[in-house]
């Protein structure tokens, strides 16, 4: 009996600390806002840095990363601990500049550093940034890696190109002589594939079968790329000036596109590649897919409004204020 006793009190504990939030940055306000995921209500606001742009979590929940770019020109990525909901330390990128996009796997934060033209990985559990790669182009911003991280894809707004890296395995070079040294050996490297797309793509997303990518440009077009071909198989004209951020839906069966100029929020079937509805959702820069309840939440900067959508029925259900200029958005999952 008091064998399970300790147990049930170790699983007790355990469970206290299972949450489940909203994560929603206010550049504004320079805090990260923590809402309770059933309600919605706030239930803190925790400081961060000077601009904060995007929020990632760790595997398990524990930790939030908020990405601070200042034109390029910030060295920190603010670490949250959300089982305490307070802050608990900066991660300095010295010497990469301007942290945006963020991908966590593996124990391993990817960011893109945009004022540094690059894209660098953080090694979480020995505290050190263990790895970088140029992409060599202008404002490298928005970050996608593989579940396998065998592969990434940034966009890089100004120079109007995605980058499409792959982790390969390099033949040593055959020099002048025609002859290898002998210790000359395979080597594994990352391989660089340009796409060109036009000035201004920002954001994009990958198809739930890893076989395209599309992403979205002022101009009211979408450049859909091919992964296996690395062409642009398609550029669709919406019609609609300032489309900013693009999501697939959870199932895979629309793309939700969203303009910051306008506040026009597009749905396309990925089928058909066609429209089959629009609303006005307000000027909408980050967007969040929440798969368990079928919902879209969408941070309209220019409005200092989040709004969420009903994704059965395409419609908004709330517009939330967390403070001025919302930005960046996550679902925190607290083990």
């Amino acid at each position: 009996m008091k064998n399970l006793s300790v147990l049930f009190l170790i699983l007790a504990s355990q469970l206290s600390f299972a949450q489940k939030y909203i994560l929603a940055l206010s550049k504004t306000e320079k805090k990260m806002v923590v809402l309770n995921y059933e309600t919605l209500e706030i239930i803190t606001k925790i400081p961060v840095g000077d601009d904060p742009h995007e929020v990632v979590t760790s595997s398990n929940g524990a930790f939030a990363y908020v990405a601070n770019t200042l034109n390029g020109t910030a060295h920190e990525i603010n670490v949250i601990d959300l089982k305490a909901l307070k802050p608990f330390k900066n991660i300095d990128t010295r010497p990469l500049y301007g942290s945006h996009g963020l991908a966590y796997l593996n124990d391993k934060l990817w960011f893109t550093a945009q004022g540094s033209k690059a894209v660098g990985r953080y090694n979480v559990k020995e505290n050190f940034l263990e790895w970088s790669m140029g992409t060599g182009q202008n404002t490298t911003h928005l970050l996608h890696v593989t579940l396998d991280t065998e592969h990434f894809y940034t966009t890089n707004i100004d120079s109007g190109t995605v980058s499409i890296f792959d982790h390969v395995l390099l033949q040593p070079t055959v020099p002048p002589t025609g002859v290898l040294p002998p210790n000359a050996k395979p080597r594994w490297d990352w391989v660089q594939s340009l796409i060109p797309v036009g000035k201004g793509a920002e954001g994009f997303d990958v198809s739930s079968d890893g076989k395209e990518l599309w992403t979205v440009k002022p101009d009211g077009s979408i450049a859909v790329i091919n992964l296996v071909t690395r062409k642009v198989d398609q550029q669709i004209d919406t019609k609609v000036l300032g489309l900013h951020r693009l999501k697939f839906t959870p199932d895979g069966k629309y793309a939700c596109i969203v303009s910051v100029k306008t506040g026009e929020l597009l749905f396309y079937d990925y089928k058909t590649r066609k429209e089959i509805k629009r609303i006005n959702a307000g000027q909408g820069a980050a967007m969040l897919m929440d798969k368990d309840k079928n919902r879209l939440f969408i941070s309209c900067t220019p409005n200092n409004s989040v709004t969420v959508i009903d994704l059965k029925t395409m419609e908004i259900i709330q517009k939330l204020d967390i403070g001025g200029r919302p930005d960046g958005l996550t679902i925190a999952d607290v083990k």
